[in-house]
């Protein structure tokens, strides 16, 4: 079961990384959110063990740091 979690999340982050190398129009600040909301997603994922609650809340969490640190 953990090899099948350790995948599931490794594609959403590849899925959510390919996503966002097409929004080359955006600016820094955007993209230091939306690779936050991504990294926070991953990482809430994790600590969690895949929880839904917690990826939101991770995704949340990293975008508004990534927002932050693009001032």
């Amino acid at each position: 079961m953990k090899t099948i979690q350790k995948l599931v999340v490794s594609s959403v982050a590849i899925l959510a990384f390919t996503a966002m190398s097409g929004c080359s129009n955006m600016s820094q600040r955007d993209k230091n959110t939306a690779v936050g909301a991504g990294v926070g997603a991953v990482g809430g994922a994790i600590l969690t063990g895949g929880s839904g609650l917690g990826t939101a809340g991770g995704a949340a969490v990293g975008g508004v740091i990534g927002n932050q640190i693009g001032k």
